[in-house]
């Protein structure tokens, strides 16, 4: 799908069907930041293996919920961190923490795009693995760095089908805000996480009016697909 240009860091590595894209691959980060963080979605292509696709992609979000994934999503329903009603506490007060996991998966009534985040390797590979043997006709997608994402699909013995590069950022790339707050507001590829948002909540955890896991949580509710990780936003959060 395209050739890797200087400086790529992400990919997303296919196998199945030749039908995927992801909105994953803008997440921003040197690589060294990037390598607890790993997404892998499941979609049908309208038409061509969507007859059955909800049963199938219940089945993926059952097999990820036996790897441990700090992240589970449903493109049209969302992911275990929800919004809520607001009012002035509404982030910190209050609200449900999180959705139950297996609630994603019995939400799943119709063709969408469900996904898994992970913050580590192992339990990656073993998802992989299931996914292998479970065969489910969809394609999958795994969201990572480019080498090591190759390496980790052929562990699990998979041959990987195509790729699709980010081509990184481009302009005047002066007016980009800083490091942190730009690595944080691209874990959401829909753009729900606005730069200020991403500011307020590094301010918050840098003056101790905040823990990191709290404005990671807030965050993650604002990404509607549940492919932010919360893992990673604490360390960034943390200045680590």
């Amino acid at each position: 799908m395209g050739e890797s240009p200087a400086g790529s860091e992400r990919v997303g590595s296919s196998f199945h069907n030749p039908f995927p894209m992801t909105n994953t691959l803008h997440r921003y980060g040197a690589p060294e930041t990037l390598t607890d963080d790993y997404i892998v979605f499941a979609m049908a292509a309208r038409g061509i293996n969507d007859e059955g696709a909800p049963e199938k992609l219940r089945r993926f979000t059952e097999i990820a919920l036996r790897h441990g994934p700090i992240n589970l999503g449903d493109a049209t329903r969302g992911g275990i961190f929800r919004p809520s009603r607001l009012n002035p506490l509404a982030h910190w007060r209050r609200r449900r923490k999180r959705l139950a996991a297996e609630a994603i998966r019995e939400g799943v009534k119709t063709p969408t795009v469900v996904s898994a985040v992970f913050d580590a390797e192992p339990p990656l590979i073993a998802f992989l693995k299931d996914l292998r043997e479970a065969d489910l006709g969809l394609s999958i997608n795994i969201s990572g760095l480019t080498g090591r994402a190759a390496e980790l699909a052929a562990e699990a013995g998979i041959v990987r089908h195509s790729v699709e590069y980010s081509l990184g950022f481009f302009g005047n790339l002066d007016r980009l805000p800083d490091r942190a707050t730009l690595t944080l507001s691209t874990m959401c590829g829909h753009g729900m996480l606005s730069f200020g948002f991403a500011r307020n909540m590094l301010d918050l955890v840098r003056t101790g009016r905040r823990r990191p896991e709290e404005c990671a949580e807030a965050m993650a509710r604002f990404c509607s697909c549940g492919i932010f990780n919360t893992t990673r936003a604490c360390r960034i959060l943390r200045g680590d």
